[in-house]
């Protein structure tokens, strides 16, 4: 946990960016019949939002990494069909080669997920192509049962609220409205202010650090 957070007051440092990465998953449904649309009001009548049938279709399910670097007021969203050793190591590659080219190392917050290791990117790439992937990220895992420390999370929990928590049909209409989503959020340059410190952890926490007999 204490390396998590030392990790987080850093300065800014542009080839060493801070990025924290984690996943969701999204359940597809469609609707069972059309909706009736929003009406105004007229006259007495008060007016009527959108209203939908109970009733829908499930369409399947998607995934997506959350890739977020706080002190960059940056985030990237990566919808993938599943969530797997390859899928992880496709974002991370990305993450290196096309979002980062520049940086010398990407320190990067994970939580304890069995994919989230180097030994993800030998199931994808070829033994060289995996090292030197490897090689440009710094990894610090969060605690188990400590996943709230990656901001990523944080991060996943508004694009729930503000984008996902209504049907979308299918991976297309998901995928533009993340892309809507990300780039709104990203020009509004919204971040997360950490405020949670070693210090604090030591207080607050003190129950999980071990006992010293005397």
């Amino acid at each position: 946990m204490e390396d998590v957070l030392d990790v987080y007051q850093r300065p800014l440092d542009p080839k060493r960016p801070l990025v924290t990465l984690d996943e969701g998953s999204k359940q597809l449904l469609d609707d069972s019949r059309p909706p009736l649309p929003m009406q105004p009001p007229q006259g007495e009548r008060a007016a009527h939002p959108v209203r939908e049938d109970y009733e829908y279709v499930r369409e399947g399910t998607c995934s997506f990494f959350m890739m977020f670097a706080p002190l960059l007021c940056w985030r990237k969203v990566a919808v993938t069909q599943r969530r797997t050793a390859v899928d992880f190591a496709g974002v991370v590659k990305d993450l290196v080669e096309k979002y980062f080219p520049d940086a010398d190392k990407i320190v990067l917050v994970l939580d304890n997920l069995n994919t989230h290791t180097a030994a993800s990117l030998y199931e994808a790439f070829e033994p060289a192509e995996a090292k030197r992937l490897a090689d440009k990220l710094e990894i610090h895992y969060t605690p188990k049962h400590g996943s709230w420390l990656n901001m990523a999370e944080i991060e996943l929990s508004v694009l729930g609220r503000q984008c996902l928590d209504r049907r979308l049909p299918d991976v297309t209409r998901l995928t533009d409205e993340i892309a809507a989503w990300e780039q709104a959020r990203n020009a509004a340059e919204k971040t997360v202010h950490w405020h949670f410190t070693t210090a604090d952890a030591r207080i607050k926490l003190k129950k999980l650090y071990p006992k010293i007999l005397p």
